[in-house]
Formats: C-alpha cells, structure tokens, sequence
C-alpha cells in the first residue's frame, strides 16, 4: 500500500529537495504540501495523509500547534495523520511538547536521506521513534529541568497496568528496542508487542513516543537511571 505524505515547512528549498526524494520511492506518494502550519492543517484535512513531516519552526502557525490541530481535530473531523516532526536541534522543547500532543517522533533535517525514507515508513506503519535511544535522551533532558511528578496523575494510572506491563512500559523508557526487550524478559517478540498494545490501550496513549513521555512524567523512570 501506498504511503501517502505531505511536506509542510517554510523553505521552499527543502520541500521540494523532500519531495524529490520521497516521490522517488516506489511505495511513497507525495501528496501535497505547504509553507507554515496554518496551511499545513488546511491541506492536511483536504487530502488526508497518512503521514504528515512539520517543520517545528514557522510563520503564521509554528509546527507545534498544528500538529496538536492535526492530532486533536474538531468533532466531525476524523482523520488524525502520523506526524513527524522535523528540526535543525537534536534537543528542542518544541519536539518534546509536539510529543506530548501526539507526535510520532522527530528527525533532523540534515539527517541521511535514507533516515528520512526509513522514519516515514516506521511512522506509517504504527510505530514511533526512529531512534528510541536519541528521542529517550530528548526526554530526559527536559525531565531534568522539570518538577518531579505530584503523586496523583499519571502517577496513579501506573496502577491499571499489570508487573509485567510495568515492566515493559520501564524498559521502552530506557530506549530499548521490541528485541531487545524480549531477549532482558526472556520473551517472544511478538508477546512484548502484545504488552506494549495493551500498555498504550490501558493508559489511553496513542503510541511508543508518548509512552517515553509518560514513564518520565509519572516518575516510573527518573533521569539519569541506568
């Protein structure tokens, strides 16, 4: 099945050098793009891409809130696109709270052209964090700078999971992959999927990237843990 894209970011430059690469791929389709964020969710719901690139620094409506205009759309409005967003800064707290409304992951914009196909597939085909070590790192930078979790909250929605979710949700916030999951729990790779579908389920998260979020920000995971 085809991937559907659309590219939204001020420089004319870079959308087209974007697009040129996309649209060279077999299984990627670039459907539409557009200079700042304003006009992003306007050709977002016109064309209803599976995935959407946003630049996280624009005119008229920066990335940060179309994404979350994207992701929380208005009742009648159905389609919510997978966003990944893109940034020149490996650290922006910007990408952190675009995280947090939902965003699947974030690249730099001069990462390799190969890293830029890869995301899109990995966006595309549900999963989150092209690079779960980098984005957990991103995390934990602002977990630091930010006041530990009151008691309540997230804290307390820890309790709908069983040990081994727990356990799961704790070993994805370290950064580590499904495999390497389940050779540290002695599982099949296919059950540690099973537990993190019912870790998202249970928490009402809408994928791995804001279930990092969640590690930190119910205090599961603390900055600086080994």
């Amino acid at each position: 099945m085809t991937i559907r894209v659309i590219i939204v970011d001020d420089q004319a430059m870079v959308r087209a050098g974007f697009a040129a690469l996309l649209a060279a791929q077999s299984d990627i389709d670039v459907v539409g793009e557009a200079p700042d964020g304003r006009r992003g969710v306007e050709v977002g719901r016109a064309v209803r891409p599976d995935v959407v690139l946003m630049d996280v620094r624009m005119p008229e409506m920066d990335g940060l809130a179309a994404a979350r205009e994207l992701l929380t759309p208005p009742a009648g409005v159905d389609h919510r696109p997978k966003v990944l967003m893109l940034t020149t800064f490996d650290v922006d707290d910007y990408v952190y709270e675009a995280l947090r409304a939902g965003a699947s992951g974030f690249l730099l914009k001069d990462a390799p052209p190969a890293d830029l196909i890869s995301a899109v597939r990995v966006v595309a085909a549900g999963d989150a964090l092209l690079a779960p070590s980098v984005t957990r790192r991103l995390i934990a930078d602002f977990a630091r700078q930010r006041p530990a979790a009151p008691s309540g909250g997230p804290a307390l929605r820890l309790n709908a999971l069983t040990p081994r979710e727990t356990e799961v949700l704790e070993l994805i916030a370290r950064g580590l992959s499904n495999q390497e999951i389940a050779a540290r729990l002695v599982l099949a790779e296919q059950t540690v999927k099973t537990h993190i579908g019912r870790v998202l389920a249970k928490l009402g998260l809408r994928d791995r990237a804001q279930a990092v979020i969640f590690a930190y920000e119910s205090g599961l995971v603390a900055p600086g843990d080994a």
